[in-house]
């Protein structure tokens, strides 16, 4: 399972996605795809955001059962302490 939150982006990218993902909220992607292609997707989206944020959470072989990707200025920071993802509200 992916989630993959876009802040401050472009129209076009969102709608790019919206071919591999659902998307319930504005900025907010839903989907499930191998994880190559997961790759190149967070890859496009970091390359497209310009000015904008990126988050991607997805499943892994972790303790919390997940992984947590940022890039670019988000609303709010993901903190790894110890290989545990914690959330820093500004």
């Amino acid at each position: 399972m992916i989630v993959l939150i876009l802040e401050r982006v472009s129209p076009s990218l969102r709608g790019e996605l919206t071919r591999w993902f659902l998307e319930p909220k504005a900025g907010v992607f839903v989907g499930r795809t191998p994880a190559s292609v997961r790759d190149r997707l967070w890859e496009k989206a970091c390359s497209q955001a310009k000015d904008g944020g990126c988050l991607m959470i997805h499943s892994s072989n972790t303790e919390q059962g997940y992984k947590i990707r940022s890039w670019g200025e988000t609303s709010r920071s993901i903190e790894d302490f110890e290989g545990l993802f914690l959330v820093r509200v500004p």
